[in-house]
């Protein structure tokens, strides 16, 4: 079956469109909570980060085993087993429990390894004060995320950004009732920001499942009948798929925690130009992540299907629009990186001066960065929707490990060139890993063709 590019690209943007405000209604959320906890104070701003930054690490590894339900979804979509969607559905819904519930525990037990790892007493009792509640928004957060799945392999998208956006506003009111104590309402400081948390994040889970049960779109898959019966078989499908690429995200996730580690071994100035960029990176790279869960439903609906050669057709759609957007975001970082900068710090103020400078030459490195690694993650996106995690993950694991951090270290202090070397260090990793998710897409691709 042949598909016309520009028809591809249609059905892609009708998918990814929510998906991407759905991200950055997610990135917002957590912009609000760092904003919410500097209105406390210093110490909880510290405090609070190293919890946060703690919570992030492990949902992000549930989420990566979350993402498996909607490729598997799409895929069996496409082979027109319904049955076997829901019933992969489902149990992904109970998979999302339970992660939650080792998750919480794990968090809620993490002081003696942050002492371990030489964190100060005073922001291991914040860090600690504000996961008394936060794990309670990992049963919301994974189940909205499951159904997020299912309803985005179905091709119905935009609920999810609805109640994101709601999601938003919500969790910035609430945020401030209980910070500044509105209506009577008691100052709760970092277990506010929690709760808060923990309460938008359910009625967000909430909200998705009624409207799955409610709307007639959905009859032809009865989530709530046979729920109450986990199937093994589905159970393991899902994690053999997602556990790979809960690992891919770790593998990621740890590269760039290696590079704050060596930011701050050159110092406060440098570490801190470092976040600054990487905030502005990091909201630009909402948009490559939700093309790329486009990209995968979509090449897992025409795998599914059989149709191969469909599948190898948007997969190259999605990898070329993602190219084409990421260098319009590499030619914004390029022309205008003042001006970004200036959004997160006075440039006329002489104590950020040095600061603002260096978080301007990281900007101009990050615009290859960013182009590099939204090429890479929607190729990434492309294998999964042929039911191949392990790929990823050893491309990652290769070009992250091997070349990225390496070349960082080696660039920043064996040939003196410092903060810039480190992200150099890292648009090499990712430059890697974008030529090689490619390929290897490819090579799937091919691979399926001579069976």
């Amino acid at each position: 079956m042949h598909v016309a590019p520009t028809t591809e690209l249609k059905a892609l943007l009708r998918l990814a469109g929510p998906l991407i405000a759905s991200q950055l209604a997610h990135m917002l959320m957590v912009l609000t909570d760092t904003l919410m906890m500097a209105r406390i104070s210093p110490q909880a701003l510290a405090g609070g980060g190293l919890g946060a930054a703690s919570y992030s690490f492990v949902s992000i590894l549930c989420l990566g085993i979350i993402a498996a339900v909607g490729t598997l979804v799409a895929i069996r979509k496409g082979a027109g087993d319904i049955a076997g969607a829901t019933r992969l559905a489902q149990n992904g819904l109970w998979l999302a429990w339970g992660l939650a519930l080792l998750a919480a525990l794990a968090l809620w037990n993490l002081a003696p390894l942050l002492r371990l790892f030489g964190q100060d007493a005073q922001n291991i009792d914040g860090a600690m004060q504000f996961m008394t509640l936060l794990p309670l928004a990992l049963p919301g957060y994974l189940t909205f995320m499951a159904l997020r799945g299912f309803t985005s392999a179905l091709g119905h998208s935009t609920p999810v950004m609805v109640i994101s956006l709601i999601g938003t506003v919500l969790n910035y009111l609430f945020n401030h009732a209980l910070i500044e104590g509105w209506m009577g309402l008691p100052k709760l400081g970092l277990l506010g920001i929690g709760l808060v948390t923990a309460l938008v994040s359910l009625g967000m889970a909430v909200a998705l499942a009624l409207y799955i049960r409610w709307h007639r779109i959905y009859d032809a898959y009865p989530l709530r009948k046979g729920l109450s019966r986990p199937s093994l078989g589905a159970l393991r499908e899902l994690l053999r798929l997602g556990l790979p690429i809960g690992g891919t995200y770790m593998v990621e996730i740890g590269l760039f925690a290696f590079a704050a580690l060596c930011m701050g071994v050159l110092g406060s100035t440098e570490l801190a130009a470092h976040q600054v960029a990487l905030q502005l990176v990091s909201t630009a790279f909402m948009v490559p992540t939700g093309l790329s869960y486009a990209v995968t439903m979509r090449v897992g609906l025409y795998f599914g299907a059989g149709q191969i050669l469909a599948a190898r057709s948007a997969g190259r759609v999605g990898i070329t629009f993602g190219a084409a957007l990421m260098f319009g975001f590499a030619a914004l970082f390029w022309l205008c990186p003042e001006a970004l900068v200036g959004i997160f710090i006075d440039r006329n103020d002489p104590a950020f001066a040095a600061i603002f400078q260096l978080a301007v030459s990281l900007l101009l490195v990050a615009a290859w960065f960013e182009l590099f690694d939204g090429v890479q993650t929607i190729a990434m996106g492309s294998i999964r929707g042929l039911k191949d995690a392990k790929t990823t993950f050893v491309i990652g694991l290769l070009c992250y490990w091997l070349v990225g951090a390496p070349s960082a270290w080696l660039l920043a202090f064996t040939l003196g060139v410092g903060a810039t070397g480190i992200w150099w260090g890292l648009a090499l990793g990712l430059a890697c890993a974008s030529v090689a998710m490619t390929l290897g897409f490819e090579w799937r691709v091919r691979q399926k063709l001579a069976r």
